[in-house]
């Protein structure tokens, strides 16, 4: 089976390595290069970075609805065109293309979370498990039928980064299993329930700021499910604080109002009034400071009892 594979970041490339060992991979279409933080030193995408190594052709349009863009993909043929997370969204000129059609890993349990950012809105949201699904790729957002899902449990030492890690891996081996049903003509096409639909949108700079108004568990909730990236903020005298970790304190204060540093607790952190009790700050990261630690947090008085975060 010829594969064309589709993807960008780090979480593509386990999908693409298990593809690449038992299939004839024709090319591989990533997002272009962007400079890196400092602006200087243009920075492959992970997907990239594999393919060279592998010796896999590299295409980055800049546009998949251009004649161009779909005349390379009608002369590489592809088999079957594999999705996983490419940050661009196909036409129906390409979806109708391949003979088994087109295939995405979709880092949810759907048809939860469709959209951009399911990771984190499953952890945000509470959820008691995660997962990813393999399905077909239709003209509406994450909406195509699906092949199959597997899930895993989310615990609450689990931020972004340790659900990730573990979704990329399950979703490469979830999908394996997918494309050879495929292959075998095999596969099923369980239509989603469109009804139970929700969704998720990029995250904007205001949406990662924290409502200290919020329960204790909806702050931890919310934190780990911004750690590390993009990572959830507060302010103190217009200075921005990235808050990496919180842990629940289950105690009430009396004084004091919600963002309010209401105690201190040696060793620990700081602890910040909410809604309906309080958190402790484990992890922080003042602005152009370096993360500290809780206990750094106290001993270097970086916050104080009556600092009123907002």
């Amino acid at each position: 089976m010829r594969i064309l594979f589709m993807g960008t970041p780090e979480f593509a490339v386990p999908c693409f390595d298990v593809l690449n060992s038992e299939y004839e991979i024709i090319g591989a279409f990533t997002k272009v290069d962007k400079p890196n933080m400092r602006g200087k030193k243009i920075k492959f995408t992970p997907v990239k970075e594999y393919a060279l190594e592998h010796n896999i052709p590299v295409y980055q349009p800049n546009s998949l609805k251009t004649e161009e863009t779909q005349n390379i993909i009608k002369e590489l043929n592809p088999d079957l065109i594999v999705v996983v997370a490419y940050g661009k969204i196909l036409p129906k000129e390409i979806i109708d293309m391949p003979k088994y059609g087109v295939i995405n890993v979709h880092s949810s349990l759907l048809p939860k979370y469709r959209g951009a950012a399911p990771i984190n809105a499953a952890l945000i949201h509470g959820e008691k498990e995660s997962g990813v699904t393999i399905m077909y790729i239709a003209e509406e957002l994450d909406a195509g039928d699906m092949i199959l899902s597997v899930s895993t449990e989310i615990k609450d030492e689990d931020n972004f980064l340790t659900l990730h890690d573990r979704l990329k891996d399950l979703g490469a081996e979830a999908l394996l299993k997918a494309v050879k049903l495929i292959e075998k003509e095999e596969a099923p096409r369980v239509q989603q329930n469109h009804s139970e639909a929700t969704f998720v949108k990029p995250f904007k700079k205001e949406d990662c700021k924290i409502d200290w108004n919020k329960t204790e568990r909806e702050i931890f909730n919310f934190v780990r499910g911004m750690n590390p990236f993009p990572s959830a903020y507060t302010t103190l005298d217009d200075k921005i604080f990235k808050i990496y970790g919180v842990k629940e304190n289950f105690k009430s204060y009396e004084e004091g109002t919600a963002g309010e540093v209401v105690d201190i607790k040696k060793g620990a952190g700081v602890i910040v009034k909410t809604g309906n009790g309080s958190v402790i700050l484990t992890e922080v990261k003042p602005e152009n400071k370096k993360l500290l630690s809780g206990a750094d947090i106290i001993n270097g008085n970086v916050l104080k009892k009556g600092d009123k975060l907002n």
